[in-house]
């Protein structure tokens, strides 16, 4: 039903924006991206570029001594204790339970600095703090057998990493059939989803940096340093700046190479080339990375693997007894009078409800409460209790994040010493030692056949094409010389687009891949029939150097390589007729040229000529 129920969404927004030229692009804060990426991976023409901020896809994947939520569902004996809450709610999963748990990785924050410091700020953070609780407050009920398939398959199972799962028509959910491009954004300060858990798929499904590219896969990753898991989707800071410029840069992020990318930000300032092609205060580019940079961050473990494993085997065994012996008794005690009145009890709205206008009693405090803001005095800034106050907070703060700290360590030592014991690997059925606790997924002998084909048929084509694809052939041979794809490039590929007719975002995004792909099979052949695919009218020639040297030009003059290619592609558009302009065009830059990306446009500045195209969300 999800999977059908999100993709006549789309349908539905594909067909009421008929003009625009690319699909939706799709967001999935935290849970609500496994959600999007399978459907994706089922309905991969649907989608637009994928946005996917804090959410987890790699389960298992974590580092001894962080974020020891990962061990919750091996120290409470697997999954059944899922389906025992689910019963107890008469077939409902109260969402209040998922809350909780997520406010017990911070009891400093959740028990005291929360309401401290609304108390403290009381005149400027009310509001705020109303609004949000609202937000955070509103639970999301499930139905048992929905908990009940996301704990097993996802959080438990771990199988969307490695394509275990099929659905209930038996395909196969591979998140190597998503066509478009897949934004991660996660942070160091998440301790509900930590970079490894975010990125950890990458690792768990391709061996080296060809099967992305094999798989016509774009994979686009940025760290946060220090952000929480909520501020990912609600700070103000992150809106500004990783969600905006990956808005602003959406068409761009569409049409670049297949591969693995890293979003890189740095400030804007006057000093830059071209500022005036840059969206917001800050300059992205796209810098190419290998699977090398993905193992620093993941950091696999096979005997992390192992454990969890076991987890997996001993939470089937739990979950079978618990079906066998206790569910009939529990479902049979339970009706939708007792489970209401437990779902009133739930410390999560239990508090709500006592200090709400609903209590009879509530009413008195009320009026004490307009009678204080009529006569309150606020202290001066010097009084010594103010001091006192901070000071006993502060310490109140420490004791509640030592307590969080021993516990961590605590439930961290009693799962590795349960989990890691041979003993109960060996009973519960997890491979031996000298054999991988689960297979990556294999390419299926179509993908092979697919791929080998396709190899055949571009290296064919090599020589075909005319005017238009020797510049984006040439545009992005410059650019894979460079430390990444800038946005100013892109920006005045823009431009040139819209003063030359140019092709669509579905026709320039299919030409660039080609002439990636060609470049990369065999650069030599490639780079030999650019000079047969030009136009014989010299000013078509001269028209399209300027715009490749446009492009090139707009994050600042190519340096090193880039230059050494530019010179190159000069050559075959030009010769040494156009040899003199090119030093004028070298030289610094007085122009207003409106190139937005830097030279780094590298292989993203093929990619820009399509950009001016309007996306639903």
């Amino acid at each position: 039903m999800l999977f059908r129920s999100e993709a006549v969404f789309l349908e539905k927004v594909i067909a009421l924006h008929p003009k625009a030229e690319g699909k939706p692009c799709v967001i999935g804060n935290c849970q609500a991206g496994w959600a999007v990426m399978l459907v994706a991976s089922t309905r991969p023409e649907l989608f637009g570029p994928i946005i996917v901020p804090g959410s987890p896809l790699s389960y298992w994947a974590g580092v001894e001594g962080e974020n020891p939520m990962r061990y919750t569902g091996g120290l409470a004996g697997g999954s059944w204790i899922t389906a025992l809450t689910s019963d107890l709610g008469n077939g409902k999963f109260d969402g209040g339970h998922l809350v909780k748990n997520f406010e017990n990785l911070n009891p400093a924050n959740t028990l005291w600095s929360k309401n401290y410091d609304i108390w403290a700020n009381v005149d400027k953070g009310a509001e705020r703090f109303l609004e949000f609780e609202k937000w955070w407050g509103g639970h999301v009920n499930l139905n048992a057998e929905e908990i009940q398939w996301i704990v097993d398959q996802l959080f438990i199972g771990n199988k969307l990493a490695t394509g275990d799962i099929l659905t209930s028509d038996g395909q196969r959910i591979d998140l190597r059939n998503i066509r478009s491009p897949v934004i991660c954004f996660c942070s160091k300060g998440d301790n509900i989803t930590p970079p490894q858990q975010a990125l950890g798929w990458i690792a768990d499904l391709y061996a080296k940096d060809d099967d992305i590219r094999a798989c016509g896969q774009t994979i686009i990753y940025a760290i946060h340093e220090s952000i929480g898991h909520l501020g990912i989707f609600v700070s103000g800071g992150i809106a500004k700046k990783e969600h905006q410029e990956f808005a602003s840069n959406i068409d761009l992020i569409d049409v670049l190479p297949p591969g693995l990318y890293e979003a890189v930000m740095t400030p804007k300032s006057d000093s830059d080339a071209n500022p005036d092609l840059v969206v917001g205060d800050w300059i992205v580019r796209f810098e190419p990375r290998t699977m090398d940079d993905i193992h620093a961050i993941v950091q696999p473990d096979p005997e992390n693997e192992r454990r969890f494993a076991a987890v997996q085997k001993v939470s089937e065994i739990n979950l079978g007894l618990y079906r066998t012996l206790l569910q009939p008794l529990v479902k049979a005690s339970m009706n939708e009078q007792t489970s209401g009145l437990m779902k009133k009890l739930n410390t999560s709205e239990l508090p709500l409800e006592l200090f709400s206008d609903r209590n009879p009693l509530m009413h008195q405090v009320a009026l004490l409460a307009e009678q204080v803001r009529q006569q309150r005095r606020p202290v001066s800034a010097d009084n010594p209790l103010l001091e006192w106050q901070a000071k006993i907070s502060d310490a109140i703060v420490a004791a509640l994040d030592g307590y969080r700290d021993m516990r961590d360590k605590t439930m961290e030592q009693i799962f590795l010493a349960t989990y890691s014991s041979p003993l109960l690997q060996a009973l519960v059925g997890v491979p031996a030692a000298d054999e991988a606790p689960r297979k990556r997924p294999e390419a299926d002998p179509e993908r092979i056949a697919f791929i080998e084909k396709r190899i055949a048929e571009l290296k064919s084509r090599i020589a075909e094409g005319g005017l238009r694809e020797a510049v984006i052939r040439s545009l992005v041979y410059i650019g894979m010389a460079g430390p990444g794809v800038d946005e100013r490039a892109f920006n005045e590929l823009r431009k040139i687009r819209s003063e030359n007719k140019g092709m669509t975002l579905p026709e320039f995004k299919q030409t660039l891949r080609e002439q990636f792909f060609s470049l990369l099979l065999d650069r030599d052949a490639a780079l030999s029939a650019i000079p047969q695919m030009l136009s014989v009218d010299s000013a078509k020639r001269t028209q399209a150097l300027d715009a490749i040297r446009r492009t090139v030009h707009a994050a600042g003059k190519p340096t090193g390589a880039r230059a050494e290619r530019f010179a190159v592609i000069e050559k075959m558009f030009g010769g040494v007729k156009n040899a003199k302009a090119s030093e004028k065009l070298n030289a610094p830059e007085k122009t207003k040229a409106p190139a937005k990306a830097r030279a780094t446009a590298k292989a993203k500045a093929p990619a820009k000529p399509v950009a001016k195209t309007k996306r639903t969300v």
